[in-house]
């Protein structure tokens, strides 16, 4: 057993800093020979293991990035709380850590996200601002002026089930390296009493039919307004909720750029959309008449011809202001969230304040799930699952909300007294 004596202040001082850097840099990584202060020799082999078990998930940035954050909070716990090897960790531990976590201590957690690391003296070193928990709050409550509060952070039932899934499949790749015999994750006893349990479906969040309409109408105004800055907002719009896009689809990263050519003809005439999606597997997804015609548009306003050639090999998104594909995210979530912003003026213009009201909580990606559930009412849904990429019809049904309204409107009208 690999145990040592803990300082019982290193939890409300919280030495630690980050351990893993990006998918860029973790290669090369070594290990910060002075956490801590502490330097069992455990320490570095966790850190070593670790290493590995998140370097095999190297092909999908957000795969990467969301265990990243589940196994270094687990080897802060480990190393500082319970001041043990991850080999000895049981399920005991396992469950102290769940509840733990529910209750992080106030230093560890940030009011913001930050980088991990940051680039000093052309060194890369751990920032000091960041921490294990962030403190959020949710878009509309931003909107209202309110900040997040370390006193009201809270895990939801999806980022605990999160911490099951992480770390279970991590102690999994340790058992293969036969780096430990165990696997506490899969000991804990009566998982379902860490999850809220909710009747019937999850609520799919997406727009209304007329906030949907006022979306595209404000966008397209944008576009006539100033063409040479809003054709490509229009086009982002359109795609995705024609082709239920996910943000991160959209722009450029190590594993793919989006790029012209990526709309292509078949030898039937038909036109269809390369994407690389979640769990790096491409799909192809069929482009309508309208999303052929908004193609058409947005190229032309880039001075191109209307329809892309095999060889077309121009960025689908280009930069703002200089050459190459656009690689930021957060830049693409502006130009949607400027169009939102636009849109809750003009609903509000309009006398429709409950639908500008309800698009404050608005994110870009209820545009796709937006696209998904309008179309599963005229597509087979076999043809919806397989354009938005879905590994089972399972998860397509949730998009179907047919017997809900048939629920809803049997019940519309039921009296309450007999001369109702």
């Amino acid at each position: 057993m690999h145990f040592y004596h803990c300082d019982t202040m290193t939890q409300k001082n919280f030495p630690a800093l980050p351990l893993f850097d990006t998918l860029e840099f973790i290669k090369h990584q070594s290990f910060p020979v002075d956490y801590a202060g502490l330097s069992h020799a455990f320490i570095p082999d966790d850190f070593h293991q670790a290493r590995a078990f998140l370097i095999s998930y190297n092909g999908n940035a957000t795969t990467f990035n969301a265990y990243r954050r589940e196994i270094e909070r687990l080897l802060h716990w480990t190393w500082l709380i319970a001041c043990k090897s991850v080999c000895d960790l049981r399920r005991s531990d396992i469950e102290a850590y769940l509840q733990f976590c529910q209750k992080p201590p106030e230093t560890w957690i940030g009011l913001s996200k930050v980088p991990r690391f940051i680039e000093k003296d052309t060194a890369r070193i751990p920032n000091p601002e960041w921490r294990p928990f962030v403190a959020t709050v949710s878009k509309s409550d931003h909107r209202l002026g309110k900040e997040p509060d370390r006193h009201r952070y809270s895990l939801s039932s999806k980022a605990l089930r999160e911490i099951f899934t992480v770390n279970s499949s991590f102690y999994n790749f340790l058992i293969q390296e036969e780096y430990t015999e165990v696997n506490p994750v899969q000991h804990v006893r009566q998982k379902s009493r860490y999850f809220t349990k909710v009747q019937g479906k999850a609520q799919i969040r997406r727009l209304s039919p007329l906030q949907w309409h006022y979306v595209i109408e404000t966008a397209a105004q944008m576009a006539a307004s100033q063409p040479e800055k809003h054709q490509k907002t229009l086009f982002i719009m359109t795609a995705l909720y024609a082709m239920y896009l996910r943000i991160s689809e959209l722009s450029a990263s190590p594993r793919w750029t989006p790029l012209m050519r990526h709309f292509h003809r078949d030898q039937d005439g038909l036109w269809w959309f390369t994407v690389l999606g979640k769990g790096n597997k491409l799909r192809e997804i069929a482009v309508s008449d309208n999303m052929l015609a908004a193609l058409r548009v947005y190229r032309q306003s880039l001075n191109l011809s209307p329809l892309p050639s095999a060889a077309d090999d121009s960025p689908l998104i280009p930069r703002q202001n200089g050459k190459g594909p656009l690689t930021s995210i957060s830049y693409l979530r502006k130009i949607v969230q400027k169009c939102f912003d636009q849109t809750i003026e003009r609903l509000r213009n309009d006398g429709l304040e409950d639908e500008a009201v309800a698009m404050l909580a608005v994110t870009v990606h209820w545009l796709r799930h937006t696209g998904i559930s309008d179309d599963v009412k005229r597509r087979p849904r076999e043809h919806v699952r397989d354009d938005a990429g879905h590994s089972s019809s399972a998860i397509t049904d949730k998009y179907i909300d047919i017997e809900l309204r048939e629920r809803h409107a049997s019940a519309k009208k039921k009296p309450v007294r007999d001369d109702d």
